[in-house]
């Protein structure tokens, strides 16, 4: 009768009476125990309902009659995977980690297994096993375009680009719509500047996904660094449309706009304001901490930034690191620095030496770094990134600390109602400002930052007018900064100084679109193109240091100026002129040379920008002076005297510290206001500002997203690139 009741079982499977089926080869069990088959076939049918682990067991009855039973073990590889995938989704990644392997066990060669070993290593961090996985599970199925994909986002993280493109291509000669290998590729194309080729790859993945919100995303990020900033918006607020929740593109509009923004209105304000009321509603707030209320007592000061590397914002950040005094300022680092370089390594060193803490929070979520915060009982937390590329405003929002703090790594207001302050000084937001911030401003006594010079810069070259003939204006500012009405005021000048030339280094100018519309549009404004030399990226700290040699005079960028460049250039000697305007953005340059004694070169309008680098320029003699006493004047100046200014900034710490025992807290102001505010939108749900990996759940071709989004290469700023991704925000 068993050979009856296991067909009858079969014949109700293939009628799709699953119930019928199963009783029918449960009686052929019962009558015959080492019925094989029967088990199997029961174990299908469980795996199709969803019922993974009475699936796994019907196996486990089969392979303990029938050791060898081919089919058996490979069903059994499928439903382990599968239940590891179900694990790992419910939180469980080392168990999911455990069942993909027990999976291998019984089908040494499952592809599948060895790609979802692949994502959860990546999902750890712990990259070299994800490699190998990846490796392993395109070696076994050379039709996994994911897993080259994938593993093209690992290379790309590590910096080796040309071996993203290798996979990315790879994944797209076994699928050549693959949305997220177009997008990964244009991305990769944006970091190097190859702006053409990145929008053929990003243009490819919308008009095969046109839903596909992360690209759209990415387009603009493309924009912004080739200098179309009108364009770069509308391509954000095209990804808003389709995912009104996209927290890179919502926090690459913010920086996006700062880069037109003349303060003639608050739109601008606005718009931070609406998106971190929005953006709190994914946070439960700390309203009581544990600090000890002592007026009098050492600090615990918290730095958390992305940014300790070779980067803008590590020059100045530099200082509080090594000057703080740490027996009264206790200094704990966050870092979220994807890959770490010499300069991290050093800043961990200087800080552990000091005494203070050194914390790795990369990939860790924001919520738990939070919470981090608590344990450690952080008295003031300060973020230096604001919305740019791999920021944690996320923590930010949770208000793990009773005192928060933003500064240095953006020109405006975060917009997050639980920032108390925002650190500046009076002559970057004078008093007088109507520029509106959700925080509250505190002036430092002298400049908000303090510049430490790269000790590879090199020497100071005499000023090439002197052996060239003719005067050579400059800007390495990234393009965004130089817009249609920052040219028309430089080909003014060029114009007015017969023979002079222009030099502008900037990433996109090895792609030669970017190149003609750039030379296109000074050559309409009256400037011979054979006047202008457009310099690529330089990699090396040196070089680009050295290539200040090439210029004379040093022109600053409007409404959003210049800050790393600006110091570069006066530490290498070359004199900038810059513009006073209505906004922090505007004005960097004004508090810079202020400080550094530069005073009579800054203007207040276009006209005066003129006739300073005019006067600038009719002096060759004056001009080589000055730039050999720059450096020193500089360097003896509150922009680089890391002493006193971590005193200023100990004392401002210790005033706000001052104002919360006394139970003067910003934040909890603004959040009471909040609360008492009836708010008519549903609550959102912001997508985390991480990369994309996309993972393949059980079976082939079902992909589905899991946690890691190279769509952003921004933040991006998200990311948020000087740098991304997704660093590919530019800080200023």
């Amino acid at each position: 009768m068993q050979p009856a009741y296991y067909n009858l079982g079969v014949v109700y499977s293939e009628l799709m009476q699953y119930d019928t089926a199963l009783g029918c080869y449960e009686k052929a069990a019962l009558e015959r125990p080492m019925y094989a088959e029967a088990y199997c076939n029961m174990g299908v049918i469980y795996k199709n309902r969803g019922d993974l682990e009475s699936a796994i067991a019907c196996y486990e009855r089969c392979l303990a009659v029938s050791p060898n039973f081919e089919i058996a073990k490979n069903n059994m590889a499928i439903a382990l995977t599968d239940l590891g995938t179900k694990v790992k989704l419910e939180g469980d990644i080392n168990q999911g980690v455990a069942y993909y392997k027990k999976a291998l066990y019984y089908n040494w060669h499952y592809a599948d297994a060895m790609y979802n070993l692949g994502v959860a290593y990546g999902e750890m961090l712990k990259f070299d096993m994800a490699i190998v996985f990846y490796e392993l599970a395109f070696h076994f199925n050379p039709h996994c375009a994911e897993a080259c994909n994938n593993l093209g986002v690992i290379y790309k993280d590590r910096d080796n680009l040309d071996k993203a493109v290798e996979c990315y291509q790879m994944a797209l000669s076994i699928k050549p719509n693959f949305s997220q290998s177009l997008n990964n590729l244009g991305v990769v194309y944006t970091v190097q500047g190859k702006m053409d080729a990145a929008a053929e790859m990003i243009e490819k993945a919308i008009a095969a996904n046109p839903t596909y919100a992360e690209a759209y995303n990415n387009l603009g990020v493309l924009y912004r660094d080739a200098g179309s900033i009108s364009l770069a918006i509308d391509a954000y607020e095209q990804c808003l449309k389709i995912d009104p929740d996209s927290r890179n593109a919502g926090q690459n509009r913010l920086l996006a706009m700062n880069y037109i923004n003349e303060g003639h209105d608050d739109k601008l304000f606005e718009a931070h304001r609406d998106w971190g009321k929005r953006f709190m509603r994914l946070y439960s707030q700390y309203t009581s901490w544990d600090n000890t209320k002592d007026p009098e007592r050492p600090l615990v000061i918290g730095y958390v930034s992305p940014d300790y590397f070779t980067h803008s914002v590590s020059y100045f950040i530099e200082a509080p690191l090594v000057y703080h005094d740490y027996q009264n300022y206790k200094v704990v680092v966050y870092s979220a620095v994807v890959k770490a370089d010499a300069k991290t390594i050093r800043f961990r060193e200087k800080v552990m030496k000091k005494g203070g803490i050194w914390r790795d929070i990369y990939g860790i979520d924001e919520k738990k770094v939070a919470a981090m915060v608590r344990e450690d009982k952080i008295d003031i937390l300060v973020e230096l990134t604001g919305h740019t590329a791999n920021n944690k405003l996320g923590m930010m929002a949770c208000q793990p600390a009773p005192v928060q703090v933003t500064w240095i790594g953006y020109p405006n207001t975060t917009g997050l109602p639980t920032i108390d302050y925002r650190i500046t000084d009076s002559l970057a937001d004078p008093p007088e400002t109507k520029q509106k911030h959700v925080e509250e401003l505190i002036r430092l006594p002298e400049c908000f930052l303090c510049y430490t010079p790269s000790p590879e810069a090199g020497p100071v070259c005499p000023t090439p007018a002197l052996t060239n003939g003719f005067i050579t204006f400059g800007s390495f500012n990234n393009l965004a900064k130089i817009t249609p009405k920052v040219l028309q005021v430089w080909a003014r000048i060029l114009c007015a100084v017969p023979n002079s030339r222009l030099v502008v280094k900037c990433k996109p100018f090895c792609c030669d679109s970017v190149r003609h519309r750039f030379l296109s549009t000074l050559e309409q404004l009256g400037l011979e193109s054979l006047r202008v030399d457009l310099l690529p990226l330089i990699l090396l700290n040196h070089d680009h240091m050295q290539a200040y040699s090439l210029m004379d005079i040093s022109l600053d960028t409007f409404p959003y100026a210049g800050t790393t460049t600006t110091c570069e250039s006066l530490y290498m000697g070359v004199p900038c002129v810059t513009m006073a305007g209505s906004v922090h953005a505007h004005n960097v340059g004004v508090s810079l040379l202020t400080k550094v004694g530069l005073k009579h070169l800054i203007a207040k309008n276009e006209d005066e920008y003129v006739q300073l680098a005019l006067q600038l320029a009719s002096d060759v003699t004056a001009l080589a002076n000055l730039r050999m006493s720059l450096r020193d004047l500089m360097s003896k100046s509150p922009v680089c005297d890391g002493q006193n200014f971590a005193l200023g900034l100990e004392s401002t710490y210790r005033n706000m510290w001052h104002r919360y025992c006394k139970g003067d807290v910003p934040s909890l102001k603004r959040m009471e206001m909040l609360q008492q505010q009836v708010v008519s939108e549903e609550p959102s749900k912001f997508s985390e500002p991480t990369k994309i990996i996309f993972a393949k759940e059980g079976s082939p071709g079902s992909v589905m997203p899991n946690g890691f989004n190279q769509a952003s290469p921004s933040m991006l700023n998200l990311s948020n690139i000087e740098e991304n991704g997704v660093q590919l925000n530019q800080h200023y």
